[in-house]
């Protein structure tokens, strides 16, 4: 049973920059990032395959940077030009959204 933990994550100003990570407890092919906030469904904001082809929501698209360190089993998001509607927790997950961590809350003001 694989165990994701998120870090990072806090608060900016918009326009601003943020980097979340999550560690996995063994490799996970395909690895995602999604995030929810309050009375909204569930929104898929980026994806990695193993060998790096990557995904992106369009909301996302060229302000995100989903990465990963294969060798420490790492998930990196990178969030630059944030924007207020950015603000909601993310969630480091399996590709099939059978595994994922505790979150991290992210706060764009």
């Amino acid at each position: 049973h694989v165990q994701l933990v998120e870090s990072g994550g806090g608060s900016a100003q918009a326009g601003g920059s943020l980097n979340i990570s999550c560690t996995a407890t063994e490799t996970v092919y395909c690895m995602a990032w999604f995030r929810q906030t309050p009375g909204k469904d569930r929104e898929g904001v980026a994806y990695i395959q193993n060998a790096g082809r990557t995904l992106y929501a369009d909301s996302v698209k060229a302000r995100f940077t989903i990465s990963r360190d294969n060798a420490k089993n790492t998930l990196y998001l990178q969030l630059n030009s944030l924007k207020t509607e950015d603000t909601a927790m993310y969630y480091c997950a399996s590709g099939d959204m059978k595994h994922r961590g505790q979150g991290t809350q992210v706060t764009v003001s």
